[in-house]
């Protein structure tokens, strides 16, 4: 009488990791290339930068994964 957990294809959790992957990409180019103070610096500004728009891909990937993760749940 347990849950049953379908393994199969899941777009939500496969693109939640392909936007946090992406992102963490950018984010490690970027402290690489500038250093983290300077990271910093861009996250603090009041311009949109591109640190800024990882962090966004990163919450966006984490909702898909919770939005795929609940799917997987609720189907029978």
């Amino acid at each position: 009488m347990g849950l049953k957990y379908r393994r199969g294809r899941n777009w939500f959790t496969a693109m939640g990791v392909l936007f946090i992957v992406m992102a963490s990409i950018i984010l490690a180019r970027n402290l690489l290339i500038w250093g983290p103070e300077f990271v910093l610096d861009f996250l603090k500004s009041s311009e949109i930068t591109n640190e800024k728009i990882s962090m966004a891909m990163i919450g966006f990937g984490g909702l898909l994964i919770f939005l795929g993760l609940r799917r997987g749940i609720d189907e029978k």
